[in-house]
This record gives structure tokens, sequence and C-alpha cells, in this order.
């Protein structure tokens, strides 16, 4: 087994939710009169800790503004997160990894509360043997998330793949050791994508699940 170890970034590659967001931070911004950004530069934040994201998304905001806008964010987007969606595949993608023996993990930007309501709501808390997030360990692409997981499993970072939809992820891997696979249908456009060199660019969960099973 190539890779023992497969971590998958949440948003944007588990859970359907990167128009969420955009939305979440245009409506926070406009809360608190102030010019939403467009949605590419909104989709370009997803994935960092959430106070990085806002510091990106709203560079303009006096620093002390900041908590009440990531409280106008949150209050957006967990009115809504109820009814997103997994893309389709998500779950027989996991049950085909774990059924192989590989560990599953999670290295995400949202929070430990964050992840746990998603989690619950997904019911696929119990594929992820560990995971990691951007309120325990430092914000992507610092490599943290990751060296934590290949610590908790005793791996080398050969051992273990990343999986993401955005560049913040590819970096951390790349910063990590760790090769990478990108997801075109979250966040990040694929030329975007592919300018950091991940082993593949896959365009559909089919093809990650084709992928997958060819090399992990």
């Amino acid at each position: 087994m190539r890779y023992p170890l497969v971590v998958f970034d949440w948003d944007g590659t588990i859970l359907d939710s990167a128009g969420a967001i955009v939305r979440a931070i245009q409506s926070a911004c406009i809360d608190l009169g102030l010019p939403p950004p467009p949605d590419e530069r909104a989709r370009h934040v997803i994935g960092l800790g959430l106070a990085d994201a806002m510091r990106h998304a709203v560079p303009d905001l006096e620093p002390g503004r900041y908590a009440a806008m990531v409280e106008r964010y949150r209050h957006h987007y967990l009115s809504g997160d109820h009814a997103l969606t997994l893309f389709p595949e998500i779950p027989e993608l996991l049950a085909e990894l774990q059924e192989r023996g590989c560990l599953l993990a999670v290295a995400t930007g949202k929070s430990r509360a964050g992840l746990d309501r998603a989690l619950a709501h997904s019911g696929l808390r119990s594929f992820f043997a560990a995971s990691r997030c951007a309120d325990e360990c430092r914000s992507k692409p610092d490599p943290q998330m990751l060296e934590e997981l290949l610590d908790e499993f005793g791996l080398p970072a050969t051992a273990a793949v990343m999986i993401g939809d955005t560049s913040h992820d590819l970096l951390m891997a790349s910063n990590a050791g760790v090769d990478a696979l990108a997801v075109t249908y979250g966040a990040h456009p694929h030329d975007h994508l592919a300018e950091h060199g991940p082993l593949a660019c896959l365009h559909s969960v089919a093809g990650l699940r084709q992928w997958l099973a060819q090399n992990a």
C-alpha cells in the first residue's frame, strides 16, 4: 500500500460548502457596512483558519472589527450549514479506503466545534481515525496539521497523501513533505491548483476513487 494514511480537507473536498462560505463572508461584510469581496477573492480564502480567512478576504477592515466580522460570518454560515450536502460518492470512497485498511484523517480550516458539528451532520465520524483543526494548529499552509497526524500514527511523510481543493492544502502538503492530490470541484480552479504540482488534478469524486484505487 503506497499511502496507508489518506488525509482529506473538509470544505470543498468532502462537503459541498464553498458557495455557502462565500455567501457567508459577503453577508458578514454587508452586516458591517463594508463592500463585500467578489466571489473569486472570497473563494480564495476557503481552507484558511477563520481569522486568517477574514483578514485576507477583507484586508482593509480595522483590526478591532475582526471579532465582529467572525461573529457575523458564523451567524450566516451556521444558519444554513445543516442543509449542505456531501459531494456525490464521498461515503462510498471513504468506505472503500477503510475496507482496504487505509487510515483516514481530516486536516481542515474549520474549528474543532465546526468539524464536530459537520461530522455529526454528515454521519461520517466513524470513518476518520484522527483530525486536526485550525483552532488547535497553525493555519494552512503551515505543515503542523500534517506533521501532528504523521506523529500520531508513527508514519513518515512518504506514507501519506493529502487531498484538497485549494492551494493552501497543496502548499501545506509540500511544506510537510507529503504528496498531494487536487480536486477541482471545490473552491480553487484547475489552473491555479496545477501550478502547485499535485500528483494529479481530479475533476470528480469518481475520478478520485479511480486514482486512489490504483495508487493508494
